[in-house]
């Protein structure tokens, strides 16, 4: 298993500068910290608004230009399977590198993102109703036409190319003290956690309970396999987290917590209303986690006085009718 370092993100922010949109960091209103026990800081880093509407395009390019670097891309070109936002991610950066793109997806996949595959000019091809079979599609499609296999977290390029959120994050506010990110498989987490430890930096990892591979995994000591039934399944619904998330996990300064899936439907509604951020659920989870006013009393996460707490707003790749239902 490759260990991610600071030494990876860092190659992957040289790799990938210029291709990506840097993230937007915004300051949440005063008033949104001052249901907590002690006032903080706290703010949104909107990476929504990334290229393909979530952070997977960080680590899809930095996957690709790193195989072309190494004249590893083959002509049948890549593979995914995805449960979306790493599809979407994968299709438009091999779009943008004139590389054929085939992605399998469950069928319960949003038909929102299906769309948009379509619209980036990949292949897509629905297999089943859980991500693990769609992933079996995928590599026996590999095996028969020698495509490049891709994963829409278990990598190593593909997480620190997340990662790059970090250095992005801390030339906006230079003394951050806490990452609060959701977590599906774990390559985001991985990714920041690497960055992260390389500044002293805290890190909240944030999983539905009822969607909670690397909680499940750190209570077990070892990878394990968890039922996935949230409303964030969508986009956090691996069945096992990464090998590699689970030793980020132990890094310390690093934190596992779990929310419930109304706090996230109702985080989801006050970030709309409040703010007119239309994210997903993947999104939402994250900022459930943190004590505040409102859907966010009794979070799992209370920051201390004057820590300065940035949420990392993941994706958006939702339909936005759904918010205030």
């Amino acid at each position: 298993m490759h260990h991610l370092s600071y030494g990876d993100v860092k190659t992957a922010a040289d790799r990938v500068a210029g291709g990506v949109r840097p993230v937007a960091v915004a300051r949440a209103d005063a008033g949104a910290a001052s249901g907590a026990a002690s006032e903080y800081e706290l703010f949104f880093a909107l990476e929504f608004m990334q290229h393909t509407g979530s952070f997977k395009a960080r680590g899809a390019l930095n996957f690709l230009l790193a195989h072309r670097e190494s004249g590893e891309l083959p002509d049948a070109g890549v593979t995914i399977a995805s449960g979306g936002n790493a599809g979407l991610a994968c299709a438009w950066a091999a779009r943008g590198l004139g590389v054929p793109a085939t992605v399998f997806l469950p069928q319960t996949a949003p038909e929102v993102k299906v769309d948009r595959l379509r619209s980036y000019g990949a292949e897509v091809r629905l297999v089943g109703t859980e991500y693990a079979e769609a992933a079996a599609a995928c590599e026996a499609f590999a095996e028969d036409t020698g495509a490049l296999r891709s994963h829409a977290y278990d990598h190593p390029l593909i997480a620190a190319g997340a990662g790059t959120l970090v250095e992005e994050i801390r030339s906006q506010v230079p003394l951050v003290d806490t990452v609060v990110v959701s977590v599906g498989g774990g390559g985001l987490f991985a990714g920041v956690a690497a960055a992260a430890q390389h500044h002293g930096i805290r890190v909240v990892a944030v999983e539905p309970e009822r969607c909670r591979a690397l909680n499940a995994a750190l209570e077990a000591g070892r990878v394990v396999d968890v039922a996935v039934d949230s409303v964030a399944a969508d986009s956090l619904g691996a069945r096992r987290a990464s090998p590699m998330a689970l030793a980020a996990a132990g890094h310390r300064n690093v934190r596992s917590v779990l929310v419930r899936d109304e706090a996230v439907v109702a985080v989801r509604r006050e970030l709309w209303e409040g703010y007119r951020l239309a994210v997903e659920n993947a999104a939402a989870t994250a900022v459930a986690a943190v004590e505040g006013e409102g859907a966010r009393e009794g979070a799992p996460y209370v920051p201390s006085a004057g820590e300065r707490v940035v949420v990392v707003l993941c994706g958006g790749n939702a339909d936005p009718g759904g918010i205030a239902s």
